[in-house]
């Protein structure tokens, strides 16, 4: 009993408890079964009798003194490593609960199913016990015998099953203790992650059309447990959108897990993803959950998909299909049951022509498409989130949430973004810590409209002096000036001569400007 007690490992307890038993001996053998899962249904002897092929009783210990000196008493896969609940006398003794014990045999009783090693082993009594621990059956304890038991070998033999049920419970409850600490300390540590890099807890703030939109869809897919793609530029906010969406659906008391596929190391990819056991590889002190078994339950954000290593892309597809994953150096298949959303800031489909992402992976990730808009193309928005911020890096620095004057406003809805929410949070931000008690003064760099000196040989882009007084005349002005700018161009936004480099912004940025102003290329 200290034996076992002192033991570590479940299956030392298990291999304790029959060596124990063997010591005596006139013990032929003495065997443990425990209730498990059915794993083996295809090759069990027994398939055709098992009432449900869901649990049965599985040998995990074996010990003994065989007469034939060649005979292993320990071996584990013989035709008995099996019984069905309820099936056979082991099997019955697990069903009910009840202890068996049979003496006087001969050899040639009916339920004997091996008569020639029973003869071999003069084999004249067996016992079984339950190991019952707060009224649940765990397994059985069978001993076959030499001698005549009693009722008070019996009586000894149930002790020891009870304090054998015992160990077996309290191993597993620190196992069990230990998988969820373990768990915590990983969530926990995911959890300081979220809190440093989050741009900020609430809803999506915004009135604009194109937001409005992304919300609609949110709402269309968040009660489902469909697969989403988040595809915005960065700083967009596709990490809020993933956020809303797992908060709108029936997994909205589980964890949300963020991974950055393109921070993680290829060679600790599959550690990362899906787990290791300790000993897998060097450094690997210990068990360790993968981002997959930490939302099990929930929903993986995985930032940046695009990012992920081709050859590792199959791993991560398979996952996604069956729902399965083997940790890092274990053969064991675990089931997770996770919801998954990717967050990406590359055109994915351009990426699957040019070969560096799995076609069938796209499919598998974009059943739900959700493009966010950029800043730029939804400047509504800019007013209520630069006022949010305003009152949040306020409320943070403790002092007066400082006014944003009109004069601010055109500031801020003349810059094109190119950082989107992101830049203007930290825009603002910054605003907020050098005004103190002042006007918010906000440092930014150059503005939309704002153009370097054309050449003298150049035709020259005019420029409009009155400043504007609202919306309307803000997108007035711009519509003007990239009219001339273009007819200054002829007609050519791309390359040295064009209208973008005159402009001083991206050709990107000012192709989605002249889409969103209805403008199409102006050529002589």
């Amino acid at each position: 009993m200290v034996a076992m007690a002192r033991a570590q490992d479940l299956r030392v307890v298990l291999d304790t408890i029959v060596r124990g038993i063997a010591e005596c001996r006139h013990v032929a053998l003495a065997r443990l079964w425990m209730i498990e899962p059915g794993d083996l249904c295809p090759t069990c002897a027994l398939r055709e009798e098992c009432p449900s092929r869901e649990r049965c009783l599985h040998l995990v210990a074996s010990a003994g003194n065989p007469r034939d000196a060649g005979a292993d008493a320990t071996k584990l896969d013989g035709a008995f490593r099996r019984f069905p609940l309820g099936v056979r006398k082991i099997g019955r003794v697990a069903s009910s609960g009840e202890p068996l014990l049979a003496v006087g045999l001969r050899g040639d009783e009916e339920w004997i199913v091996d008569r020639a090693w029973f003869a071999r082993e003069r084999i004249r009594s067996f016992a079984a016990q339950p190991l019952t621990y707060a009224g649940e059956v765990l397994g059985v304890l069978a001993v076959f015998d030499r001698k005549e038991l009693g009722e008070r070998d019996i009586e000894s033999l149930r002790v020891f099953a009870d304090h054998a049920a015992v160990s077996v419970a309290n191993r597993r409850a620190f196992d069990e203790i230990a998988r969820l600490r373990a768990r915590l300390e990983e969530e926990n540590s995911y959890l300081r992650e979220e809190i440093d890099e989050a741009l900020g807890a609430g809803d999506l703030i915004g009135a604009s059309e194109g937001l409005h939109k992304v919300q609609q869809q949110i709402r269309l897919v968040a009660p489902t447990d469909a697969t989403v793609l988040v595809h915005g530029e960065s700083g967009v906010g596709k990490e809020l959108v993933a956020r809303a969406i797992h908060e709108h659906s029936p997994r909205a008391k589980g964890p949300l897990i963020r991974v950055n596929c393109g921070a993680v190391p290829e060679s600790l990819f599959e550690s990362e993803f899906f787990g290791h056991v300790r000993g897998a590889f060097t450094g690997a002190l210990k068990d360790k959950l993968g981002r997959f078994e930490l939302a099990n339950g929930g929903t993986l954000l995985l930032d940046e998909i695009g990012e992920t290593p081709l050859a590792l892309q199959a791993k991560l597809l398979r996952v996604l299909q069956e729902g399965e994953l083997e940790r890092v150096g274990d053969g064991r298949t675990r089931k997770v049951d996770v919801r998954v959303i990717a967050a990406t800031n590359r055109d994915l489909r351009a990426e699957v022509d040019a070969g560096r992402f799995r076609q069938d992976l796209y499919y598998r990730l974009s059943v739900f498409p959700i493009e966010v808009p950029p800043l730029r193309e939804r400047p509504d928005d800019i007013r209520m989130l630069a006022e949010h911020f305003v009152a949040r890096a306020a409320a943070r620095l403790r002092r007066p949430a400082p006014r944003l004057a009109p004069g601010a406003l055109s500031q801020l809805l003349a810059h094109d973004w190119p950082g989107n929410v992101r830049e203007l949070q930290n825009v603002v931000e910054r605003a907020v810590i050098l005004a103190g008690r002042g006007a918010l003064r906000f440092e930014l760099g150059r503005t939309r409209g704002a153009a370097p000196r054309a050449a003298a040989s150049e035709p020259p882009v005019s420029n409009v002096a009155r400043i504007p007084q609202n919306f309307t005349e803000w997108r007035e002005l711009e519509r003007q000036m990239l009219e001339e700018a273009l007819r200054a161009c002829r007609g050519r936004i791309f390359g040295a001569d064009g209208a973008a480099q005159r402009l001083g912004v991206p050709p990107t940025t000012l192709a989605s400007r002249l889409k969103a102003l209805g403008l199409a290329r102006r050529r002589e």
